[in-house]
C-alpha cells in the first residue's frame, strides 16, 4: 500500500517545555493505529502538528510524498487530512445535516458530491453513523454517544485519506464505546488510513493492530499491542510494574 504519511524528528516546545520531543515515525497507507500515553505525554500536541494546529520548531511532515510541514490546516484537509477533537466541537446552531455539509463542502468534498449532490452526500454519511434520524436537529440537544458519532461524521464529509481521531472513547459508557468501536471499524473498512488516540485501553488496544506509546514527548514504544504492552519501559511510564491492560 506504501507509507501514507511520514513523521520526521519532528519537535515543539512551548516555552521551557517540550511537548514533542524528536518524534519520528510512519503510517502505512489504509492502516488502522493506536497513539496512547498517560496525560501530558504530548498526543494531542501531536495530533495538532499533523493536522497543522499548531507549528514545529523542528522536523518536517510529508503526506502522500508532499513536505506539508508549513502548510495551513485548510491545506492539509484539501491534500486529505481530517481530525476529530477531544472536546467535540459541533456547529451548534446548525442542524445535524448542515453540520456534515459544511465537510462536503470541502473541495475534496465536493469532489465526490457531483453526481449525488451535497445533500444527498450528507445524508449517506448521516445515515452511514446511525444518526440519519436526527439531521433536522440541532447538535445542541444531541446525547454525548451522538455527538462522538457527528464528530466522525464531519472529519469523513471530507473525504479525507487519513482521519485522525482523538479520544473517541472518552466520556462513553461501555455500550457506547462499543457502538464507536463498530463505527471504526466500518470506515477503515471503506478505506480510510485511521490514528487514534485514547486512553481507554481495552477498547482501543483490542481494535488497532498497532499502537505507538508516548512519555513526556518522546515516543518510548512502537508495535503489536501485546508486544508493546510487554516492554518494561512502557510499563513503568504508563501502566506501573506489573500491572495488565
Amino acid at each position: 500500500m506504501g507509507v501514507i504519511l511520514q513523521i520526521k524528528n519532528i519537535t515543539k516546545r512551548f516555552g521551557g517545555l517540550t511537548a514533542v520531543n524528536d518524534v519520528s515515525f510512519d503510517i502505512e497507507r489504509g492502516s488502522l493505529v493506536g497513539l496512547i500515553g498517560p496525560n501530558g505525554a504530548g498526543k494531542t500536541t501531536l495530533f495538532n502538528l499533523i493536522s497543522g494546529f499548531e507549528k514545529l520548531n523542528r522536523g518536517s511532515i510529508w503526506f502522500d510524498g508532499v513536505n506539508i510541514t508549513r502548510f495551513s490546516p485548510y491545506r492539509r484537509v484539501k491534500y486529505g487530512i481530517t481530525r476529530t477533537f477531544q472536546v467535540v466541537r459541533p456547529l451548534k446552531l446548525l442542524t445535524c445535516l448542515d453540520n456534515v455539509i459544511v465537510g462536503c463542502m470541502s473541495p475534496r468534498g465536493k469532489a465526490i458530491s457531483e453526481d449525488l449532490g451535497v445533500n444527498q452526500l450528507a445524508s449517506t454519511i448521516l445515515s452511514s453513523v446511525g444518526l440519519i434520524d436526527k439531521a433536522r436537529i440541532p447538535p445542541i440537544i444531541l446525547p454525548f454517544g451522538d455527538l462522538k458519532k457527528l464528530e466522525i461524521a464531519r472529519a469523513i464529509a471530507s473525504n479525507p485519506e487519513l482521519v485522525l481521531l482523538d479520544e473517541p472513547f472518552s466520556g462513553l459508557s461501555y455500550e457506547e464505546q462499543m457502538v464507536i468501536v463498530d463505527l471504526i471499524k466500518k470506515i477503515h473498512n471503506e478505506g480510510y488510513t485511521i490514528m487514534i488516540a485514547g486512553h481507554v485501553l481495552r477498547e482501543l488496544m483490542a481494535l488497532v493492530p498497532r499502537v505507538l506509546v508516548m512519555h513526556q514527548g518522546k515516543l518510548i514504544a512502537d508495535g503489536a499491542p501485546q508486544e508493546v504492552v510487554e516492554e518494561k519501559v512502557v510499563y513503568e511510564a504508563y501502566l506501573g510494574r506489573g500491572k495488565e491492560l
